[in-house]
């Protein structure tokens, strides 16, 4: 219904007139219980009805603006998004001039919010209308002398602009700072704050480029550090702090000591705003190639931690995320050991939050630069620190979890002395009541399994596997799935033979846990069978497989692909372990079921089967599942030989005769899919092929495909046109070629248009290759010219 509305709306949006059709719109996009979705589509229709229109929107296009203009600054992503559409195709239907005429006069207005609104439409038209055509309008307005405001909001365009579109502001990049420029000297703090945020913005647009472009607004900003302060001197660090990367090392070097002097006297400033610019133009400055380690270490460092490394920074989440960014990239210049000592007690705060914050620097920095740098002294320090930290945690946090799992990794080997305590302290969590504790040191193992296998603890790891063991009884799914990566983790490096408990006990207590229909667990389970399955399926029965076969049809019906992925995966390995029969008689049944996605699943598992026991063992039970005479499970059967094809790749030259006659019924049959399915199987096939003398099997089968020329259903074109991509390999360019020659110049244009479609792909793939198999034109006096003109033409 919405569909068929929609295109009566579009079509007949010009005899509907402008008037009738906004005055129904505009009210409705104002309803203050408009839902998202109704939003989208109501955005849809001005989107339709805007370009049917086009140039009689002009007298409508205020109160357009009055409703959209709201949208660019609303909290959600996407109304932006949508709003932004909107305002693009109004400019392009109505024109420049109709929009400059209708917002000029918002410009001015004494309302912030209509000013920042208009300043924000202003920079959607010039995306849409390209910066050059509103070059003098801006250049005349950032001028005005009539009313600061109006300055102010010119310059918010200029900055809007540089947001919006990004690196596409480099062309314009000297035009707009030119137009900018004398914001920074005007009377009014205001216009000069906002010209400075204007240069930060068009400075981070055009990174790492156009330091030139920037030249002439260097002193004056330079000037205004030292004379503003609050807002306006924030605003001013910003801007210096965009432009210091751009330079050359050593001018960096240069005005980064000049800056920082600045910086240091704000580093007491109490305003937040202050506290995170300074933050991020320190962080800058110590990135810019070109300041020297050793200057950052005697004359930053000892003030920076003075006053920032506080337990107020940590209680406010964007002050938190800027100093840890800034921290982490000052140890990049100046080496992890550096600040590590400088925070490592830190780790022992009595705030939580505080601990947080140091936990997360320490996972970042050893991330970045590993543990090197680590002396024996640093590296207790921290072991203790970070054990004190996790063990102290009143609400679970994955930052604590993570720099714990980092510390163990980047140690290595030289974690194994600590690790008797580290797994004490894992055991006694394992206990804990709190369900979020036993998750985290669950996920934890997992973590650390592989530092304790380089670190030869196999019997450690053999206890806490018959700890996870007994915890499989576990009732929260979340604790269970990460309890199964714990088993998965610790059964991947110890190996099977000395896992403990034995496979055979451990893999019985899984069957039931794969019925539980949570997506975590599910996925860790999946992938704990399949990994037995795969290298110890020795150690378990072959009723014990056949049992867990049957439990996995169920999770082909899974939401989450990596669960089906794992699942059909698993099938593989059974099937390698106990003799593809049974698991294909299995799957074989479950083609029969009516959920499309489940057969699906099952098709890409008897194909996985086929590749892991080799396609003879499959082949002959999917061959003769193909004559049921069900729609469904001849599907099947073609979509299992067309993954098979795809998966088996050359093996599949032995089967390709045997499949002919199958493949012949299908491209015979009434029904699209069928012939769509065998299609795609043949373009598998001719790709796997290609080089092995099969090229008498595959023109036949080209033959039985190339009525389906034209179809119209896109799925079949695709298909087919994926026929003759396979066949242009195997067979080569001309004899595709030649089969699409007598309908290029054909009198009907549906047979035209496919026929040229098909030469146009084979060109593509490669036009010297064809020049053999154009058509000869005896050459005379009469087709000399006739000749050329058919080259020209094809």
């Amino acid at each position: 219904m919405r569909k068929s509305a929609l295109r009566q709306i579009t079509e007949k949006a010009r005899e509907f007139g402008a008037g009738p059709l906004f005055n129904q719109i505009l009210p409705l996009l104002m309803s203050p219980t408009l839902e998202d979705q109704e939003r989208h589509l109501l955005v849809k229709v001005i989107d339709r009805v805007l370009y049917k229109l086009d140039d009689l929107v002009r007298p409508f296009v205020h109160k357009i603006l009055v409703v959209i203009e709201p949208l660019l600054i609303d909290e959600d992503y996407y109304a932006r998004v949508e709003g932004r559409e909107i305002i693009s195709n109004l400019a392009k239907a109505a024109g420049l001039a109709t929009m400059i005429t209708t917002m000029r006069p918002d410009l001015e207005n004494m309302d912030e919010y209509v000013r920042n609104t208009t300043a924000r439409a202003f920079a959607v038209v010039a995306s849409a209308l390209g910066i050059p055509s509103l070059l003098l309008f801006l250049k005349a307005v950032c001028k005005s002398k009539r009313s600061w405001q109006a300055r102010h909001t010119g310059i918010k365009i200029v900055q809007q602009i540089a947001i919006l579109m990004g690196c596409a502001v480099l062309p314009h990049l000297r035009s707009l700072v030119e137009i900018i420029e004398l914001g920074l000297v005007d009377e009014q703090q205001k216009v000069r704050t906002i010209t400075a945020l204007a240069l930060a913005a068009l400075a981070e647009s055009a990174t790492p480029y156009g330091i030139e472009s920037f030249d002439t607004v260097l002193k004056p900003l330079w000037k205004g550090i030292r004379t503003h302060r609050g807002k306006g001197l924030a605003a001013f660090l910003k801007a210096i702090g965009y432009l210091i990367p751009l330079m050359d090392a050593e001018y960096a070097n240069y005005y980064t000591r000049e800056v920082m002097l600045i910086l240091i006297r704000e580093f007491q400033s109490p305003d937040e705003e202050m506290k995170k610019i300074v933050l991020k133009v320190v962080k800058q400055c110590c990135s810019t190639e070109g300041v020297e380690p050793a200057y950052i270490k005697k004359d930053i460092l000892p003030s920076f931690f003075k006053h920032f490394w506080t337990q107020k920074m940590a209680s406010d989440r964007r002050n938190y995320r800027q100093l840890v960014d800034t921290t982490v990239e000052i140890a990049n210049k100046v080496g992890s050991a550096e600040i590590l000592n400088r925070i490592v007690d830190d780790l022992k705060e009595p705030s939580e939050q505080y601990r947080k914050m140091v936990m997360d620097t320490v996972e970042k920095v050893l991330n970045n630069l590993g543990a090197t740098e680590v002396d024996s002294r640093l590296e207790e320090q921290l072991i203790d620190g970070v054990m004190f930290a996790f063990s102290e945690q009143t609400n679970e946090d994955a930052v604590m979890l993570n720099g714990f799992g980092t510390l163990v990794n980047a140690l290595g080997k030289r974690v194994k002395p600590y690790l008797p305590q580290i797994c004490g302290n894992i055991l006694w969590r394992l206990n804990n009541k709190s369900a979020k504790v036993r998750q985290q040191v669950a996920d934890l193992i997992s973590r650390i399994a592989g530092v304790m296998k380089a670190c030869q603890e196999e019997r450690l790891m053999g206890h806490l596997g018959v700890v996870l063991y007994e915890y499989l009884g576990e009732e929260y799914p979340e604790v269970l799935g990460s309890i199964l990566g714990a088993l998965k983790a610790i059964v991947n490096v110890i190996g099977m033979n000395k896992m403990t408990p034995p496979i055979k006990d451990l893999l019985p207590r899984l069957t039931p846990i794969l019925k539980n229909r949570h997506e975590k667990v599910q996925e860790n389970c999946i992938d704990l069978v399949g990994r037995i399955a795969d290298r110890g399926s020795e150690f378990v029965s072959v009723k014990e497989w056949m049992r867990i076969c049957f439990e996995l049809l169920e999770l082909l019906k899974a939401h989450k692909k990596s669960i089906r992925r794992a699942t059909v995966n698993t099938f593989g390995y059974i099937a390698k372990a106990i003799g593809p029969h049974d698991v294909l008689a299995t799957l074989l049944n479950n083609l029969k079921v009516q959920e499309r996605q489940n057969r699906v699943c099952t098709t890409v598992a008897i194909a996985i089967v086929a590749e892991n026991c080799s396609p003879f063992t499959v082949l002959p039970g999917l061959m003769n599942e193909y004559r049921v005479p069900e729609l469904n499970v001849q599907n099947g059967a073609l979509k299992s030989l067309s993954f098979m094809f795809e998966y088996i790749v050359e093996m599949g030259k032995d089967y390709v005769y045997a499949v002919v006659p199958l493949l012949e019924d299908a491209l015979m049959d009434r029904d699209l899919v069928h012939r769509q399915t065998a299609m795609f199987t043949i373009s598998h096939m001719a790709l796997s092929v290609y080089g092995f003398g099969c090229e008498d099997a595959l023109t036949h089968l080209l033959n039985f495909a190339w009525p389906n020329v034209f179809e119209t259903s896109p799925h079949v074109v695709q298909a087919f046109m994926s026929v003759v991509e396979g066949c242009r390999v195997s067979l080569g360019h001309t004899r595709v070629l030649q089969y699409c020659l007598a309908g290029l110049f054909h009198p009907a244009r549906k047979v035209r248009d496919m026929m040229w479609k098909v030469y146009n792909t084979v060109y593509i793939g490669n036009p010297d290759c064809l020049v053999s198999g154009y058509p000869s034109v005896p050459d005379d006096d009469k087709n000399s010219y006739k000749r050329h003109e058919l080259f020209y033409v094809l």
